[in-house]
Parts: structure tokens; C-alpha cells; sequence
């Protein structure tokens, strides 16, 4: 996922997709404490994703005021 793809998106849907890689990053989480990931670079990859909405809402609301 890049930045520029999560700029073209309002708050409202960068808020449900920031909800839905939090899930997904619990339940990375959890495989990796109970050995069933494969690929732990899928959390790290996650992980930047969080990071990359959470810097595009900051911009969102920036932009409106």
C-alpha cells in the first residue's frame, strides 16, 4: 500500500481501514506466539501500513482546517 494511493481517500475510510490492519496486526500477533506464521515480515509490513494511515488522516484533517 502506498501513501499516495491512502490520499486520494477521506477520513471516514482511513479510519476503517486503520481499524481493520489493527485487527489484522492482533491476529499476526497471535499466530507468531503460537508458531503458525510463516512470513514474520508480514508484522513489519503491517506495521508501515498503520503508520502510513495514520500519517494520511493527520494530513486529511490538516488539509481542512
Amino acid at each position: 500500500m502506498k501513501y499516495t494511493d491512502l490520499n486520494d481517500k477521506d477520513a471516514k475510510a482511513l479510519s476503517e481501514l486503520l481499524k481493520e490492519k489493527k485487527l489484522l496486526l492482533f491476529k499476526l500477533r497471535g499466530k507468531l506466539r503460537t508458531m503458525q506464521l510463516n512470513n514474520p515480515n508480514e508484522i513489519k509490513e503491517v506495521k508501515k501500513d498503520i503508520a502510513r494511515i495514520q500519517t494520511a488522516i493527520t494530513s486529511t484533517s490538516a488539509r481542512k482546517a
